[in-house]
């Protein structure tokens, strides 16, 4: 069994051939999905897609960096009201993304630290989106962190150091598609790190995995980056799907 930690399969790009889509998925062993918030204009598609496959998916809640806007704390109370009423497995996705646009730079530091520490009230793990803002998350992990703070390091990109540091904030690295890529970088020291901290995910319809690159992307090319992870640990296919499956239940709780 092997486990997508993070797909947006509410996305419109699956709205022709979602129920396929997830088919193709299961026939090809990967039964769990994780569904990464982005803001409250997604949220009734997030329950639907629940409601259509309600033994396979498993909802995360929270305000993605990029929806940090004006309304943000009308958006981040919508959050905190939904967290309160019902079951999510993660708060995320959250973090801090700098490549589009810096100019809500503080709103997205205290939108991130506040979710942070929603999740740690209700001992529930985060799912950290961070692009072009290592530093800056990693300042706001370091304020937050704690015994109770725990998570992944969704769609992980950085440096050998930079993987070790969000690790030692009790962190596994979300590992997708760019560990496939001939640039993606992150496949030339993954072998140093431990498989325990490494979670498989898509980040779908985004990221396709070679030889599916700049195409749409679904869970069942989860495959082929579990099979770049045995060239890279030189280990079975199933030590990989076991191991990066148990550490999801270990972050998830299920």
């Amino acid at each position: 069994m092997i486990t997508d930690t993070h797909t947006h399969l509410y996305s419109e790009q699956f709205n022709e051939d979602r129920t396929a889509m997830v088919q193709r998925a299961k026939d090809a062993g990967i039964s769990r999905f994780f569904i990464p918030a982005i803001d409250s204009t997604y949220t009734e598609k997030m329950f639907a897609l629940e409601k259509e496959f309600p033994n396979d998916v498993f909802l995360m809640m929270g305000l993605h960096p990029t929806s940090v806007k004006e309304n943000y704390l009308e958006e981040l109370a919508k959050v905190k009201a939904l967290i309160d009423q019902r079951k999510f497995y993660a708060i995320g996705e959250i973090g801090m993304d700098l490549y589009w646009d810096k100019s809500f730079l503080t709103q997205q530091q205290e939108a991130f630290k506040t979710q942070i520490q929603w999740a740690k009230e209700k001992k529930m793990p985060i799912n950290i989106h961070c692009r072009d803002a290592f530093n800056e998350v990693f300042e706001v992990l370091e304020s937050e962190k704690s015994d109770d703070l725990r998570g992944i390091f969704h769609c992980f990109t950085g440096t050998l150091d930079q993987a070790k540091q969000a690790i030692s904030y009790n962190m596994k690295l979300g590992i997708g598609g760019v560990a496939t890529f001939k640039n993606g970088k992150i496949d030339k020291f993954l072998n140093e790190i431990d498989l325990k901290h490494i979670v498989l995910e898509t980040d779908a319809p985004y990221l396709a995995p070679t030889p599916y690159r700049g195409k749409r992307n679904e869970s069942a090319y989860l495959t082929n980056v579990v099979d770049k992870l045995v060239d890279i640990y030189g280990i079975s296919y199933q030590e990989i799907a076991e191991i990066t499956t148990q550490n999801s239940k270990d972050v998830f709780g299920i």
